[in-house]
């Protein structure tokens, strides 16, 4: 029950390389490229319950912290707007 298996997702290179039994030499980056490095600010905030609370529903479902979700959205924000600050 030998069934070849057809790399279509793969860049082309790279599924003839997979066929033929080539080598491929790592093409993906380190970890440490892959984490985004920002400087952070811990800060004390109140907020509303409700606000708290859709986050940390949204953050348990996708098992992720709900500080996070809030930041992605604050910077989503940021970069919406931050042309339009005027020096």
């Amino acid at each position: 029950m030998n069934k070849k298996i057809t790399y279509t997702d793969a860049p082309k290179n790279i599924s003839e390389s997979i066929m033929i039994g080539e080598i491929i030499h790592d093409f993906l980056p380190s970890p440490e490229k892959l984490v985004r490095k920002q400087p952070k600010v811990k800060i004390t905030i109140t907020l509303n319950s409700k606000s708290v609370d859709f986050f940390k529903h949204y953050a348990k479902q996708n098992n992720v912290k709900y500080q996070t979700m809030i930041n992605e959205v604050l910077d989503l924000y940021v970069q919406k707007y931050k042309n339009r600050i005027k020096a």
